[in-house]
């Protein structure tokens, strides 16, 4: 028998995950943060399911909502069957009727998306998302039109003291589904499922040629895909206790492939940073400014020009920098240059929310308030500082953006050479 040895770097990351997860509403205890935090949890896992079509088998889909919001349709309907004694499903195994729902789905559309790659599947995956999303005004008897289905997820006696009424278990519902999802979808990548999914990524020619059947490699990969975006739409329909067609709309699958570009999709815990961000700019930024789509736009194109592997990328580049314990001579230079585009950054804000109050919100008069100081956006000093920002913090972060670039082009150097 073969020994395999104990991967503690693996069991201190998953048990740090799940300590973090704990703790969280302990530390954030108000409302609004706990709800931030339960969307960023079910994010996580429709993201996560996104990328094992995206980032392990190559299947670029504009349609991925279609599964999650049919498994928040099934699940809104079952829990209402449920809260009025016709059947019985707990609302902690709801979830797990979303996601065969979503596994339903996935056979049944997954079958005729997946025999063609590339664009053609795109396409069709935006097909039949736009398929799905009108149907969801067409039939309003399943759909419920265009006001959705209302549920109510208290009912019956508590389980175990638990009623999920309060946020406080309603996340801690949605952790002990993530946790479980995201462990799930990490042994699926190791298995050969999992490995020959990449494979077919990577080159489906040289992969039919050794005899696997391509388009069963992609159709298997979506079904189990759809089975956990099925688990995220019944976990929002549990959060929000409403479902209507914006769950299935071309919005929410554009959101998805935002948020795993943006993690990194050639990374496992990539698109875990990028659902968390993605969260924080659509609830969070959205409740201080009217601009946070301007913002979130900015942000995804200096990450396509600038970061195409996504935040993950960033990390991953770190490592080798620290197993050679150099790290240390990057951080002034990383601090400097974090320092001045802080700068940039202020010159940004302060020109957008400016121009905004000026052009759209003038009608309300052009006081505002930024960053705890009250002034006038059409007075000539604002503008004045606006510009000294651009230019300062403009000249200061390219002078130490080309050092850090020297000092990176010189550490990589003696990796290198030390390495051969």
């Amino acid at each position: 028998m073969n020994y395999q040895p104990l991967n503690l770097a693996r069991w201190i990351i998953w048990s740090a995950t799940a300590l973090l997860m704990l703790v969280l509403p302990l530390v954030f205890t108000q409302g609004f943060a706990v709800t931030l935090i339960s969307q960023m949890g079910i994010a996580v896992i429709f993201t996560l399911s996104y990328n094992m079509l995206l980032g392990q088998s190559g299947m670029l889909s504009f349609g991925h909502a279609v599964y999650s919001g049919l498994g928040a349709y099934i699940a809104v309907h079952v829990l209402n069957l449920s809260s009025k004694g016709q059947l019985w499903m707990p609302v902690s195994l709801l979830p797990l009727v979303g996601g065969l729902a979503g596994a339903f789905f996935g056979v049944l559309f997954g079958y005729v998306t997946t025999k063609r790659a590339g664009t053609t599947f795109a396409m069709i995956t935006l097909g039949i998302g736009e398929l799905v999303f009108n149907c969801s005004l067409m039939f309003p008897d399943f759909f419920g039109g265009e006001g959705g289905i209302t549920t109510n997820r208290v009912f019956g006696q508590p389980f175990l003291g638990l009623t999920f009424g309060p946020a406080v278990q309603v996340y801690y519902l949605i952790a002990a589904w993530c946790l479980a999802s995201m462990a799930l979808m990490y042994a699926w990548s190791h298995t050969p499922l999992g490995r020959i999914a990449n494979a077919v990524r990577d080159n489906p020619e040289r992969a039919e040629f050794i005899g696997y059947d391509t388009h069963k490699v992609r159709w298997l990969t979506l079904i189990i895909s759809a089975f956990f975006a099925g688990v995220a739409g019944a976990l929002a329909c549990i959060t929000f206790e409403i479902v209507t067609a914006e769950n299935v709309s071309a919005l929410r699958s554009g959101g998805v492939l935002f948020a795993a570009f943006i993690g990194g999709v050639g990374f496992f815990f990539g698109p875990i940073f990028g659902a968390c961000l993605f969260v924080y700019f659509v609830v969070a930024l959205s409740d201080h400014t009217k601009a946070w789509l301007l913002y979130l736009g900015l942000f995804f194109m200096l990450m396509v020009m600038f970061a195409p592997g996504g935040i993950a990328s960033l990390i991953m580049m770190q490592l080798p920098v620290i197993a050679r314990k150099r790290f240390r001579e990057l951080v002034p230079h990383y601090a400097r240059t974090g320092a001045a585009g802080l700068l940039v950054l202020a010159a940004l804000i302060l020109t957008v929310e400016m121009t905004y109050k000026v052009s759209v919100d003038s009608a309300n008069g052009t006081v505002m308030k930024l960053f705890g100081v009250e002034f006038d956006a059409a007075g000539a000093l604002p503008w004045m500082l606006a510009i000294a920002l651009w230019i300062v913090g403009g000249w200061l972060f390219n002078a130490a953006r080309r050092r850090l670039a020297h000092a990176w082009g010189e550490i990589q150097a003696d990796i290198a050479a030390a390495r051969a």
